[in-house]
């Protein structure tokens, strides 16, 4: 064969094998179906990935696991907590989300994200419990209470009304002291000491049960201001008053600052810290301060005699870093709160509860279908 003759039929068979990849790419590719079981997975691995992300950076659910925030919060709510109110707080350690599996001595630089107003009087809040020391701060056991003291406050408590530098602390629904859905210890003076108070009368106050005491004539009740009100007009009721405790050493060492001669009803004025705020140091008002200097303020402090030391040098004063907030559980004989344990940092903040969107009574009806609180679903806190 000739060589022209060769390169004319190698030149048509790149022709031809050109043809067939055009004439390939032309045909219509048949998409594989994907199977029930492969359509399942990725729905759940989308789901998986969206509430992953919908809970770091906008919202966290929360059940309510104590009774500290009855009536307004009950046990075996289940709550929205909103992390853009007040910015969203970047990861501070690694884990495997909704866990508590994390990789221990590693903490990462973090910030607060801007949100989109800052933390108020009077806000329900969730936050990491200060005084769950030896873990990063994210890992710290949740806690909601509601806010009471903001920063630059002086704050006490008299009887169990609170004051606000000086002036008493009212709630602006109810002008009063307390909300409506608060309670608190009561005695309930009976006129005759044989007469026990009727459970189911109580129960329909929302009044879990009376508790007796050392003198037959009087129970303990707890209640809201307006169920103590009905008790009061029962007709084998005298009187019905508030439980207030005076300090004794046993509760003075457990509540915060130690041995401050303090009650959970009766609490001396304290000034709380807030960022660029500058307060005298005393060797008096040490023991409120030191805690918060050390723990989360991060710098190293110790009283010498008179002399307070901060990272070596003696100090009359103190300009803090960031915000600090004096929180109360709206039960307020039921609750270990800011009275326990001190101030809640800016740092330890999550965000604001804003919603009620499930309710489980487990100690309710036998039947299940009667154990989900309806009428509590789907509701605003406020």
């Amino acid at each position: 064969m000739s060589e022209p003759s060769q390169k004319k039929q190698r030149r048509q068979r790149r022709a031809d094998r050109a043809a067939q990849r055009d004439q390939r790419s032309d045909t219509p590719k048949t998409k594989k179906k994907k199977g029930p079981v492969r359509e399942w997975l990725d729905a759940v691995t989308f789901a998986i990935i969206f509430m992953v992300i919908m809970r770091a950076l906008f919202f966290d659910l929360f059940r309510i696991p104590t009774p500290s925030m009855e009536k307004s919060l009950l046990v075996g709510d289940y709550i929205v907590v909103s992390k853009i109110h007040y910015g969203m707080r970047s990861p501070i350690t690694l884990g495997i989300p909704f866990t508590q599996i994390y990789v221990r001595g590693l903490e990462l630089p973090w910030t607060r994200f801007p949100g989109f107003t800052s933390p108020k009087r009077f806000d329900t809040v969730v936050f990491n419990w200060p005084a769950d020391e030896g873990k990063p701060v994210d890992r710290k056991t949740y806690y909601i209470k509601r806010i009471i003291g903001m920063p630059g406050d002086t704050l006490s408590i008299v009887n169990k009304v609170v004051h606000v530098n000086r002036d008493t602390l009212f709630f602006k629904e109810t002008s009063r002291p307390l909300k409506d859905t608060m309670q608190h210890l009561w005695f309930v003076y009976k006129q005759d000491p044989r007469v026990r108070l009727p459970g189911a009368r109580l129960q329909e106050l929302g009044i879990s049960e009376a508790f007796p005491t050392m003198n037959p004539a009087i129970e303990r009740i707890q209640a809201t201001d307006s169920a103590a009100a009905v008790v009061a007009g029962w007709e084998y009721v005298a009187s019905v008053r508030p439980v207030i405790r005076g300090a004794s050493a046993s509760q003075g060492f457990s509540l915060y600052p130690e041995n401050a001669n303090n009650s959970t009803d009766n609490f001396a004025p304290l000034v709380i810290p807030g960022k660029d705020r500058t307060i005298n140091l005393t060797a008096e008002n040490w023991p409120v301060y030191r805690s918060v200097i050390t723990n989360y303020e991060g710098q190293s402090a110790s009283l010498d005699g008179e002399q307070i030391l901060i990272n070596g040098e003696a100090q009359d004063s103190y300009t803090f870093s960031q915000d600090y907030y004096f929180v109360m559980g709206d039960n307020r004989d039921n609750s270990e709160d800011s009275r326990f344990w001190g101030f809640v940092p800016m740092d330890h903040v999550v965000g604001r509860a804003v919603a009620v969107y499930f309710s489980w009574n487990s100690q309710g009806s036998p039947f299940l279908i009667g154990q989900i609180r309806g009428n509590r679903m789907f509701r605003a806190i406020q």
